[in-house]
């Protein structure tokens, strides 16, 4: 048996086909209709912009230049009435300044200048990096024949060679000390022949404490009153240049001259002065220096290295280095000195000197970037 197929109407409607007619011919359909055809993709929505360009009212064949200043050349040919001016937008940020920034070393010397100031001290003047042997060694009582004072480990200077400014009445005392001993001493290094031409010998100075033998030795001129002092500056010692060595660097020196002072004294001036630095922890280790007796290296402890560190070395300068200056017997002088750039390194998280202070040096800290030609 066959099926038997009949027209069931008499036309078939394709409302899709209408639909697509209507969109082609720009004719409006309905939000569903669209979403309908996009979702079957047979239609892709696209955007046209059109533009109509005519004359404004400020139509010319030529761009007008408009004037920003009003000169003076304006004023004296009279050409300012026919000028026209451009708005000024008072809302408009000016260029961003540019400015530079203080390199680490700066910021910590001007940290640790500010507590020698609040602790009473007044700064030294060290403005004169040529120094005499005498000043920088003999009277500090370092023997001439010392293996610091050799040419490889100080930078002697050709011209001017010697100096010739020494007081030679004081000279004379340092001189006598040196080689048969007086105050209480038998001589710094067990009587030997003192050599003026050696003590006359310029050079670099290697530590600032050169300046503080120049205050000292004026001081005792005056009716003695009691004085703190300290300096802050550069030195220079012919030192092979490694990751923890330059040539030249920063000496931190403070003194306390005052009478009867003892050692307790010097522990307690140095515990507040590093206590403000933010270094409470402090031990002390007996050392020996050719000008303090007794002396003592200090360690303060690293919180981030773990360990104790050495950070500085002090003492109270002997009797036969203040009395021939012409100090009272009972009057003593408590000392320290630390390099600048230790304490800055700890501070940065620098493990390499030379990534801090030197003739070109490039430091990144946090997105700033230290440039700094010295």
């Amino acid at each position: 048996m066959g099926k038997q197929v009949s027209r069931k109407v008499q036309h078939v409607e394709d409302k899709v086909k209408d639909l697509l007619i209507s969109v082609q011919s720009g004719q409006a359909i309905s939000k569903e209709d669209i979403n309908s055809l996009k979702a079957r993709k047979l239609i892709v929505a696209q955007t046209w912009k059109g533009y109509s360009v005519r004359k404004g009212p400020n139509y010319a064949p030529k761009r007008k230049k408009v004037a920003t200043d009003l000169t003076r050349e304006n004023l004296q040919k009279g050409d300012w009435k026919e000028l026209e001016f451009k708005e000024y937008n008072f809302n408009a940020k000016g260029p961003p300044a540019e400015s530079g920034h203080l390199h680490p070393l700066l910021k910590v010397k001007q940290q640790l200048k500010n507590i020698f100031l609040q602790l009473g001290f007044e700064e030294m003047p060290t403005n004169n990096f040529v120094e005499s042997s005498f000043w920088n060694f003999d009277a500090l009582f370092q023997p001439q024949q010392h293996p610091a004072r050799d040419s490889h480990d100080t930078f002697f200077l050709e011209a001017p060679s010697t100096t010739r400014e020494l007081p030679e009445d004081y000279v004379e005392l340092v001189k006598r000390v040196h080689e048969s001993g007086g105050y209480g001493s038998r001589g710094v290094k067990y009587m030997y022949d003192w050599k003026r031409e050696e003590a006359n010998k310029n050079l670099l100075r290697t530590h600032t404490t050169a300046v503080s033998t120049r205050m000292l030795y004026a001081l005792a001129k005056q009716p003695f009153s009691p004085k703190r002092y300290f300096s802050i500056d550069r030195v220079f010692r012919n030192e092979s240049v490694d990751r923890t060595h330059l040539a030249e660097f920063h000496h931190i020196e403070g003194l306390v001259c005052d009478r009867g002072l003892t050692l307790g004294d010097l522990i307690g001036v140095l515990n507040d002065f590093f206590s403000c630095f933010g270094m409470s922890k402090l031990r002390f280790k007996p050392a020996y220096n050719p000008y303090t007796e007794p002396s003592m290296e200090i360690f303060s402890y690293h919180e981030g290295l773990k360990k104790w560190v050495e950070i500085g070395n002090s003492g109270m300068f002997r009797p036969e280095m203040l009395l021939p200056m012409g100090f009272p017997e009972d009057v003593r002088v408590i000392a320290w000195g630390l390099s600048l750039e230790r304490p800055t390194m700890i501070l940065y998280g620098i493990d390499n000197i030379r990534d801090l202070f030197g003739h070109k040096v490039l430091i990144h800290s946090a997105n700033v970037v230290f440039l700094a030609a010295w």
